[in-house]
């Protein structure tokens, strides 16, 4: 499998105006080209490992699937190097009987970025999915104290972020605080997904009493995501975009940014917080 991590000598500039060559940490990125049935469907930039976990993840947020029994298998392609060794950056999975394949408005026309995973769809009217697991009648309450916690929850679980400093991280805990399944990758896109595809695998979708933390912003296909997924709540350290608040608001779904410190923005949902 790819490393997580690659060493790079670098030239450290100092504050005294010296400079001195030292060993950089740089967190690993390669391409995931994602095929259903032997057709390709989306190449994403990621973070190596937990591959199956994405393509669950990713089908499931897509609307191509479901439930875990959706899918039939998964296994990596013959994609090799210049030294003819497997890459593992092929990954084909097969549908269960009776499932449709994924329709043309699923395709990437482009390669999704690690930055965006919207970016390069064939169709903007193909993100308003529609989802099976809507999170608006969950009933799932969090105290105020557990909400504030979980930032520093989940930087427990970034550890490659400590060596490296370039990587999300998404972490799914229930009502309790407990975790669930956290991930780390390039993408937080890909992060998430890997955390939905683990609940996928688990058997735990619809993601019912659940709190999703991500690292960075809240942004329209996050919130997509995890509406899919049926997650009732989701928090992020950062600020949301307009439009995902409007996604949450429509789809009944607790919203959360700039959740730091002591401090928090509740933009839609506040009922669900014991304030």
């Amino acid at each position: 499998m790819g490393r997580l991590t690659v060493r790079r000598p670098v030239l450290h500039l100092n504050p005294d105006g010296s400079t001195r060559s030292r060993p950089d940490t740089l967190v690993a990125e390669e391409p995931l080209e994602l095929r259903v049935g032997g057709k390709a469907l989306s190449v994403t930039m990621r973070t190596p490992g937990h591959d199956v976990e994405l393509a669950h993840g990713f089908l499931l947020t897509e609307g191509v699937i479901g439930s875990g029994p959706d899918l039939a298998g998964a296994r990596y392609c013959n994609s090799v190097d210049e030294h003819g060794r497997n890459t593992y950056n092929v990954l084909d999975v097969d549908l269960a009987e009776g499932v449709a394949p994924p329709d043309a408005s699923v395709e990437r026309n482009f390669y999704t970025t690690s930055s965006c995973g919207v970016c390069g769809k064939a169709s903007l009217d193909a993100v308003k999915l529609k989802t099976r697991h809507s999170p608006a009648a969950d009933p799932l309450r969090i105290g105020r104290e557990l909400l504030l916690e979980l930032p520093d929850r989940l930087r427990e679980h970034q550890k490659v972020f400590g060596s490296t400093g370039g990587l999300h991280a998404a972490a799914l805990f229930d009502a309790d605080g407990g975790l669930l399944a956290a991930r780390e990758d390039v993408g937080r896109h890909n992060a998430v997904d890997k955390v939905l595809g683990r609940m996928v695998m688990d058997g735990r979708v619809p993601a019912t009493g659940t709190v999703l933390m991500v690292s960075g912003r809240a942004s329209f296909e996050l919130v997509q995501k995890a509406v899919m997924a049926g997650v009732p709540v989701l928090a992020a350290v950062s600020a949301p975009s307009s439009l995902a608040v409007e996604l949450a608001e429509e789809s009944g779904m607790t919203l959360v940014g700039f959740l730091r410190g002591r401090t928090g923005n509740v933009y839609t949902g506040a009922e669900r917080i014991d304030l």
